[in-house]
């Protein structure tokens, strides 16, 4: 059961991975709002770039399943000299949702979902939380940035660059300060639910990347997340 809550993440990372690129981002969008199918040419015409660009970007969106391609010979001709039909793209039945401020529920769902499956085998409920959370901590260090992973960069900063993909809008400056709260409409119904799962997989990421050094705390700022990174003393 966890298993499977941790893979339908790792999907939802790779998906926001996708989407992050403005250029993938405007094909995505083109190809959305499209009647029918489109090729290659008419997506790079579309959003003004070049066809092997437009190429590119397509097929990583078909890798991520959120298009889906057919053939098709748009001259409408068939038999010998008709040519070679062409790969068409159009929009998958997958689902995308984005927001601004920039909002995770999914995330939240997904360790909820967890943490009930865990308690449901027998795993009282805060440990189940708090486990939940950790398995999505891990996950998202292991498929953070590049940047995180380097021994080059401050702890905090490899933290930052964690976290900023999920939303929260990290800016360090003697503490990680997180601007934006991911969960923001769920924590004002929910706030000690919601803050305690925030504050665990904070730390959980921070822990999973090997950043010995800091900790993650709760922050009772009225404004931007619940939780700070500070160094250990």
């Amino acid at each position: 059961m966890a298993g499977s809550a941790e893979e339908g993440f790792a999907r939802r990372v790779s998906t926001l991975g996708a989407l992050a690129d403005p250029v993938r981002r405007a094909l995505y969008r083109f190809v959305s709002e499209q009647e029918d199918p489109v090729s290659r040419e008419q997506a790079a015409e579309g959003v003004e770039v070049p066809r092997h660009t437009a190429k590119f970007h397509l097929d990583r969106l078909v890798d991520e399943g959120l298009l889906v391609t057919e053939f098709r010979r748009l001259t409408g001709r068939t038999g010998p000299g008709a040519g070679r039909p062409a790969k068409l793209y159009r929009r998958s039945a997958r689902e995308v949702s984005v927001s601004l401020p920039h909002r995770r529920y999914d995330l939240a769902a997904e360790v909820l979902a967890d943490a009930i499956e865990r308690s449901l085998d027998g795993t009282p409920i805060d440990e189940a939380m708090a486990a939940a959370a950790d398995a999505a901590g891990k996950l998202a260090a292991d498929t953070a940035p590049e940047r995180s992973r380097t021994r080059k960069a401050g702890e905090l900063d490899r933290v930052a660059a964690a976290l900023a993909p999920f939303g929260y809008e990290p800016k360090v400056d003697e503490a990680l300060l997180l601007a934006n709260c991911p969960f923001d409409r769920l924590a004002a119904d929910h706030r000690e639910l919601v803050c305690g799962m925030n504050l665990d997989f904070v730390g959980a990421v921070a822990e999973r990347l090997g950043c010995a050094g800091v900790r993650a705390e709760q922050d009772p700022a009225d404004e931007g997340c619940c939780v700070r990174v500070v160094p250990e003393n």
